[in-house]
């Protein structure tokens, strides 16, 4: 069917059967007229490719299209017996559209959401993402934390930014969250962590340090570790990007490489330069900075 032919039985259902469809109804079933006539289109584009490729004589191929009309009948939808005109006016109408040229008789189901309706799910489905980062382990509230910018050491951010020095101070405050647990367990006769891990994130969200989470905290390990490893280091690279006006996620990419050299330097053992500083060895080694190493070792032996 046209589009004006479409059109045209719109007009017979609103006249005809006072049937009021919505923009979005309108649009489910042109979109499903048009489904429909690819499909029909694509089936027989099928039947004739098939009857070239076996390259038959006509009995054969008038046969085949006997076939392929059955086939293309029985994805035709009949309507049931008891459907009346009136049954469109429910929340999934169904339209009986009469073929123009050949007579034949099919049911297209209109889709109950229109592309409207498909935007705002969309929307909400972004609105519960966001709201899932926003919530803790058990559901609960999580207090929006104010993003990092690069600064200098001894500077305080201004409005409503975090400096570096309170992100190390964050995880020097893990460390003793850390030893709370670890008296907690030795209390009450349980194995204890000796690292950072859930259960000591769990215990900080528990006393009210509910700005202290694990992602934050793995996110940025390596450039607390640099910090503990070399501070001249450190703080030369956070004047640098001060200066040049750089972001927090540059700074942090920066972090990486003076640790490799460090591991370069100890033999590759990056497990073991974490270990041997007091303040670093409750802190996993970064998957990433596990990884440049990896292939910087193997650029070295190649």
């Amino acid at each position: 069917m046209t589009d004006s032919e479409i059109e045209e039985l719109m007009k017979v259902m609103r006249d005809s059967c006072h049937i009021e469809l919505l923009v979005g109804e309108k649009y489910g079933i042109k979109t499903a007229i048009r489904t429909q006539k690819k499909h029909l289109e694509d089936e027989t584009e099928r039947q004739r490719s098939r009857i070239t490729k076996r390259g038959k004589g006509p009995e054969s191929s008038t046969e085949t299209s006997k076939e392929g009309a059955l086939e293309t009948s029985d994805h035709q939808i009949m309507p049931p017996e008891n459907m009346v005109p009136g049954d469109m006016n429910g929340r999934d109408p169904l339209l009986i559209i009469q073929g123009a040229n050949t007579g034949t008789s099919a049911v297209i189901s209109v889709p109950e959401t229109s592309s409207d309706d498909d935007g705002k799910r969309h929307g909400k489905k972004k609105q519960r993402r966001k709201r899932n980062r926003e919530l803790g382990d058990d559901g609960e509230d999580r207090q929006r934390e104010h993003p990092f910018i690069v600064t200098e050491p001894g500077e305080l951010a201004r409005g409503k930014k975090n400096g570096l020095d309170y992100l190390f101070h964050l995880y020097e405050q893990c460390g003793r969250f850390l030893e709370e647990v670890q008296q907690i367990c030795k209390e009450r006769g349980e194995k204890y962590p000796t690292k950072v891990t859930n259960q000591v994130f769990r215990h900080a969200k528990h006393v009210g340090a509910s700005y202290i989470n694990k992602p934050k905290m793995r996110h940025y390990v390596h450039c607390y570790a640099l910090h503990c490893l070399s501070i001249e280091h450190s703080n030369h690279l956070r004047k640098l990007f001060k200066n040049r006006g750089e972001s927090v996620g540059a700074w942090r990419q920066a972090c990486y490489y003076p640790l490799v050299e460090m591991a370069r330097e100890n033999h590759w053992d990056i497990e073991g330069v974490f270990n041997r500083n007091d303040r670093l060895r409750i802190w996993y080694v970064p998957t990433r900075l596990r990884q440049l190493c990896h292939i910087e070792k193997g650029k070295e032996c190649s």
